[in-house]
């Protein structure tokens, strides 16, 4: 993915939304050009766009953005930051992250057979069996995981690396832009399914990754309606708004059978 030598490549293309500070443009040139000019394979175009909203009460108001096209493959990167010089190297950290793990897909792609070996897994593969769930009956079922913690306000593309370097099935976190809890999940084949607390559609604008926004709100429950609907449904998890507080709580089931609660504090 990377070599001793810097490329020549096509001049960074920087758009800006917002007050944006006059260094932010020549930064982030400066900043990303350094890592674009490391790719070993050619570069058509770079793309970076820097919004700063207007709402000085958001936690992270500068959003960076980059798309990369890479001999015709697209890479993308999005992130906040506090100010637009920390979004930009955050968005360093992350694009160059993008940039490893397709290194890495493709290295893998070439190295293994068309088809997995019955029983094998390997790096880059979803598992094909996830560790079954302890068939514990319904009536036996307790709540003995209750994880409460401050939910960031990050981005989709934020939420689902931070659930895979987890490598957890969900991630329940602050969408960036709208302020209130969603949900993150994998759908299968690398995408990703976003689920908003209101069932707000909206688009999430550009993303890293593939992802739907379901069009339905999260039911209203409480936590013993919760339980009841993991017990009926058979899902492994619940995402829904709290009857008491109105905030996102999800119920999942833990592999002992037993129910898990993450909520915010």
């Amino acid at each position: 993915m990377t070599q001793e030598r810097t490329q020549e490549f096509t001049e960074i293309s920087v758009v800006e939304h917002g007050e944006i500070p006059g260094e932010a443009g020549p930064y982030a040139r400066k900043r990303l050009g350094s890592v674009v000019g490391a790719i070993s394979e050619p570069v058509l175009h770079t793309r970076v766009k820097l919004t700063q909203a207007p709402d000085p009460a958001r936690d992270r108001p500068a959003e960076a953005e980059i798309t990369v096209d890479v001999n015709g493959d697209l890479v993308r990167a999005h992130v906040a930051g506090h100010t637009m010089l920390e979004a930009i190297d955050l968005l360093r950290g992350r694009l160059t992250d993008q940039l490893e793990h397709r290194h890495e897909r493709q290295r893998t792609r070439h190295r293994r057979p068309e088809a997995s070996v019955p029983g094998e897994w390997r790096h880059g593969d979803r598992p094909t069996e996830r560790p079954r769930h302890f068939e514990r009956p319904v009536d036996e079922r307790r709540l003995l995981q209750h994880k409460s913690y401050v939910i960031e306000e990050v981005t989709a593309d934020e939420a689902a690396f931070d659930m895979e370097q987890l490598d957890f099935d969900f991630f329940l976190f602050r969408e960036l832009g709208t302020g209130q809890e969603a949900l993150i999940e994998r759908t299968g084949g690398g995408a990703y399914r976003l689920t908003r607390l209101d069932g707000a559609a909206t688009d999430p604008g550009p993303t890293a990754i593939e992802v739907t926004v379901a069009g339905q709100a999260a039911p209203v429950l409480d936590l013993e309606q919760a339980q009841d609907h993991l017990g009926v449904g058979g899902e492994p998890f619940v995402f829904y708004a709290d009857a008491a507080t109105g905030r996102g709580h999800v119920l999942y089931l833990r592999y002992d059978g037993h129910y898990g609660l993450v909520a915010p504090e």
